[in-house]
């Protein structure tokens, strides 16, 4: 392990707690929650200050993070998309399976039903999968493992806007009833994952885990998708596994 400046260490703990606690704290709970002498956190919560990461309220005396954090996590939004994060991740995934790797965000003004729009993948070009939509292109989220798991981990869905329609159905493994569908996706919630079990094409098997925020809603979904027989093919556990493990590497980016 590298030497490390204590200081530099102390300050940007604090950054990162104040960004996980999510609102203004006093400096007893600071140094309580970190372990850090009271008057260190001060020392160094006037030294953020005078730089503009960190900012007092002269009403409560409490601190939360400056202006000089927003204009940089603006400056870093501009330059680094999501797609920018996520590919040394999915590219992971791809090498080592070798079947096609999506990323889909949720997409909800659609008037018949919740679709899920892909951003990103990784394929080879030589891979024959009849359902491999292209980027750009959207879905409808019930029959796909990456459109549930964003259904699953979501926040504010307008579901009374769907549920007078019926689901589509496009294979017999197709869920079609809305009370099963939100049974499965509780299921979802509860594992951390999902499966497309040729639902959207026979022949066609995915394994989709979400990407969260630090308050745990989908921000995108990941998927890895294959024929049946080959996504089968030796341990199907362990490709659970490991989807799983990308996506939760990918939202630790942004925890």
């Amino acid at each position: 392990m590298q030497d490390i400046i204590n200081s530099v260490d102390r300050a940007l703990d604090i950054i990162i707690y104040l960004y996980h606690e999510g609102k203004e704290k006093g400096i007893s709970d600071i140094a309580r929650d970190l372990g850090i002498y009271k008057s260190t956190v001060h020392r160094t919560l006037v030294t953020l200050e005078q730089k503009g990461f960190i900012y007092q309220n002269t009403d409560s005396g409490k601190y939360w993070l400056g202006v000089k954090i927003y204009a940089i996590g603006m400056a870093i939004g501009e330059k680094i998309s999501l797609v920018e994060i996520i590919k040394p991740f999915t590219k992971q995934l791809f090498e080592e399976f070798k079947e096609v790797v999506n990323v889909s965000v949720l997409e909800v003004n659609s008037m018949d039903s919740p679709r899920s729009i892909v951003i990103h993948k990784e394929e080879d070009n030589r891979q024959l999968i009849t359902v491999n939509p292209p980027i750009g292109s959207s879905s409808e989220c019930h029959c796909s493992a990456v459109g549930k798991c964003l259904l699953a981990y979501g926040k504010d869905i307008p579901y009374e806007r769907y549920i007078k329609r019926p689901l589509t159905k496009f294979t017999d493994n197709t869920i079609v009833d809305w009370d099963d569908f939100f049974n499965n996706l509780n299921k979802i919630k509860d594992q951390g994952y999902a499966l497309d079990q040729e639902e959207l094409e026979i022949g066609l098997t995915c394994i989709g885990a979400p990407v969260l925020d630090k308050k745990g809603i989908a921000i995108a979904a990941i998927s890895l998708s294959g024929p049946t027989s080959r996504m089968l093919k030796g341990d199907f556990e362990y490709k659970i596994q490991r989807v799983k493990e990308i996506a939760n590497a990918i939202s630790n980016k942004f925890s």
